[in-house]
């Protein structure tokens, strides 16, 4: 079966009855075999009352007893269902409940027992609509029956019998592979798979990108057919002209100065791996600025729910596993829609006007065509304008643009995101590969390149004046959110720099404010421990997500709404915000009825006070909002893929460094206490460790979590947050990314207050 319970389940509304035939269409099934699989999830689920019949069509059950939510399950067996929506009740469902469904699939339960204030509410499995394990990193075992793969996740609480094939397994006996799953488990039958791949006798000797790529089921190719139809897509002229045809639909600003900026390491490569950011810049009278922010236009070479797009679709996002990316599209696609120096090209230009100040006063977002004069890296212009290297009379021009683009506008844009409470991090580390604020949803800052920040500074500003305009309009979009951090989180944080002697404080002790996050980066940038802090601070932000609906972003402090628009490329979501600006061009209306003679700018935001009617045709208005409800919660989780696969390898990274340096000894802050515990981060590599209870052999340790630390009762010996130890590495578990330490000295001197009873 091609799609998943979910999928399908997705073509209904309660109100709406769908013929067969149209969902033969929908989720391509084109076989004997797939319309019988088909057939098959119709009738279970009409059994099990989620889908009802009717004439031979097919309408979705309003069940108030069924929840979607996604399983939890711990090493030793207790399952919870995680629902979407926060503070909701957690769903308890025993083994015996679980219906063959695993860690991390998404399912539909029945609450079979209510909670109550001490315990969850329990549930049982009713539908597996998604699941989460498709592939999975295992060992291999001989058994009397045949060959067994063992899974790695212990929170996978099964074996699978594997398709017999006795010399490529006899090889592999204890060694780590990647296994297919071919069928899941049925009846009292195990699960059943294939192996795809050895990787090698251990996790050490495995690649550490196919470790990450098969853990999280990442496809590290394209298939053959996908490759052909790159091929066969539209083609650009060779000559680098856009056809006049084409050129008469779009503003024309192919004559406006416009430059592209890119790391140098994507343009020395032998192609670039995608350039869909052109920028340009104008003084107007009355010092104002008019910005023009120019984005590839992948959507005009990709048609909606085509082979390539539906496997773009899949893939959500691309993944950069350091110099390794995992694409949105084939090579062939990107280089089709880059920008390049001296080509014509198509775009969507949000052109904005500013004041000296740095204030928006309008903006225009229109479909174009652009030709790019100067194509320069981020290292180039920096050392242009810092007057480390002459620049080339060819392109003086573009670096003058440039000057005034860091140092007279983006300081002031800065000013006013500053002024209305955004913060921004120092992380001499971090790569951001998209030129807005990314995956952490806040600005980084680098004491490198600071010339990224600036330019990311006056990116958004892209992404805030489309989400202004769709929300004006009421166009069915994505909107970016990141909601703001957790306070019990935040606790931590802030107790770590009392104890540091900081003064961290929030202008509200029930809200979260972003201006709070200004003042706590302000505080720690003159601390002794900027890396250690900063680090932390960073990781109690949430990830930032996609909606339907408009809602606040904390990073970057808008109140009420924003969207990602800038990488068409590499971000889907961005994708589909591009195809929406297309829709309300090509099929908006300008005007309330065809009797008024005067149409407004459906690009400009001047319509905003204008518009007093439905843009849309309602058909094409109820289409979009379908399908954006359908696949914002697919996006939502492909982006949560990308971030812990991202953060795997670098977890692995860090594992291996330390592997290295098992039973050297370092000073390291301590950050975190727990009962079984505390964690103590090594300043000198930014790597963290556990100092398990166990191993403190010299006395019995007390955990006081009133005040975070770990008391010795005879020798008065105390571990706190933010004091410093000495520790040896001990051991270190690669693939867990576990690294255990053991202490050599420090701490603190308990006082009479550890001691009091909580």
């Amino acid at each position: 079966m091609n799609f998943s319970i979910a999928t399908l389940l997705s073509q209904f509304s309660q109100d709406k009855l769908v013929p067969g035939k149209v969902l033969e269409k929908k989720l391509g099934c084109d076989d004997d075999l797939d319309l019988q699989k088909l057939q098959i999830a119709l009738d279970a689920l009409e059994r099990v009352g989620i889908l009802t019949k009717e004439l031979g069509k097919y309408r979705r059950v309003a069940r108030e007893d069924i929840i979607e939510a996604k399983l939890r399950c711990s090493s030793k067996g207790f399952c919870f269902a995680i629902q979407d929506e926060e503070d909701t009740e957690d769903i308890y469902v025993r083994e015996s409940h679980l219906s063959s469904a695993w860690n991390g699939d998404r399912v539909l339960v029945k609450i079979v027992k209510d909670g109550s204030r001490r315990r969850s509410p329990e549930g049982a499995v009713e539908v597996i609509l998604d699941r989460a394990n498709p592939s999975l990193l295992a060992r291999i075992k001989k058994t009397s029956k045949g060959y067994r793969a063992v899974p790695l996740d212990d929170r996978l609480l099964f074996e699978l019998q594997l398709q017999d094939d006795s010399d490529k397994l006899e090889t592999a006996i204890d060694h780590l592979v990647h296994v297919e799953v071919l069928r899941y488990p049925l009846g009292g039958n195990f699960p059943f798979g294939r192996v795809t791949k050895i990787l090698g006798s251990d996790a050490e000797t495995a690649n550490d990108i196919d470790i990450v790529a098969c853990k999280h089921d990442l496809p590290q190719a394209f298939s053959e057919k996908h490759l052909e139809a790159a091929k066969a897509s539209p083609k650009p002229a060779p000559s680098g002209k856009i056809a006049k045809a084409e050129i008469d639909r779009r503003l024309d600003l192919r004559s406006v100065l416009t430059v592209t900026l890119e790391d140098e390491n994507c343009l020395q490569g032998k192609y670039p791996e995608i350039v869909e950011n052109a920028f340009s810049l104008e003084l107007l009278p009355d010092d104002r600025w008019y910005l023009g922010i120019h984005i590839a236009d992948f959507s005009h070479y990709l048609e909606y729910e085509s082979i390539l797009d539906i496997e773009a679709k899949k893939r959500g996002t691309a993944v950069y596993l350091r110099d390794f990316t995992l694409p949105l599209f084939p090579e062939t696609i990107t280089r089709r829609c880059s920008f390049l120096v001296g080509q014509e090209r198509l775009s969507m230009s949000v052109l904005l006007t500013l004041d000296k100040t740095g204030q928006l006063l309008e903006f225009d977002i229109q479909p174009s065509v652009i030709k790019v004069d100067h194509q320069l890296s981020y290292q180039q212009v920096q050392s242009f304008l810092g007057q480390q290297q002459k620049i080339p009379k060819e392109l003086e021009e573009g670096v003058e643009m440039l000057d005034r683009l860091f140092y007279n506008l983006a300081p002031v844009v800065k000013a006013q995101r500053i002024q209305r409470g955004g913060f921004e991090f120092s992380l001499s580390d971090y790569a951001c590969p998209f030129k807005d604020e990314g995956r952490l949803g806040a600005i980084v800052n680098s004491n490198v390149l600071p010339i990224r920040a600036l330019l990311a500074e006056l990116c958004v500003l892209a992404g805030k004046a489309i989400a202004d305009h769709c929300r004006a309009l009421e166009l069915p979009t994505l909107y970016c959110i990141q909601p703001e951090p957790d306070l019990m989180e935040l606790e931590d944080f802030i107790k770590l720099g009392l104890n540091l002697n900081l003064k961290l404080e929030m202008e509200s002790e029930e809200e979260i404010q972003s201006r709070d996050y200004q003042s706590f980066v302000q505080e720690i940038t003159n601390s002794e421990h900027p890396k250690i802090l900063t680090y932390f601070l960073k990781n109690t932000l949430k990830s930032p997500y996609y909606s339907t609906k408009p809602g606040a972003h904390f990073g970057l402090a808008y109140p009420d709404s924003y969207c990602h628009v800038l990488s068409p490329g590499r971000r889907y979501a961005d994708l589909i915000v591009q195809r929406i600006l297309h829709v309300l061009f090509d099929e908006g209306r300008d005007r309330r009825s065809t009797r008024s003679r005067k149409g407004v700018n459906l690009g400009s935001s001047k319509c905003h006070e204008e518009v007093n009617w439905n843009v849309l045709p309602a058909t094409t208005q109820a289409q979009w909002e379908h399908d954006l409800t359908v696949v914002v919660h697919h996006l939502n989780e492909r982006n949560k893929v990308a971030e812990d696969a991202e953060n795997d390898l670098d977890g692995l990274k860090k594992a291996e460094k330390m592997k290295e340096r098992t039973g050297e000894v370092f000073q390291g802050l301590i950050t975190g206490v727990q009962s079984y515990g505390f964690f103590v981060e090594i300043e000198e590599l930014m790597v963290e460790g556990l100092v398990h209870v166990s191993s403190l052999k010299d006395d019995w340790y007390e955990y006081r979590s009133r005040h975070s630390c770990l008391v010795g009762r005879k020798n008065r010996t105390a571990y706190r947050l933010g004091d410093r130890v000495e520790v040896q590495v001990k051991s270190v578990d690669y693939y867990r990314q576990q690294i255990d330490l053991v202490t050599v000295g420090g701490g603190s001197e308990a006082n009479n207050e550890d001691f009091e009873d909580e």
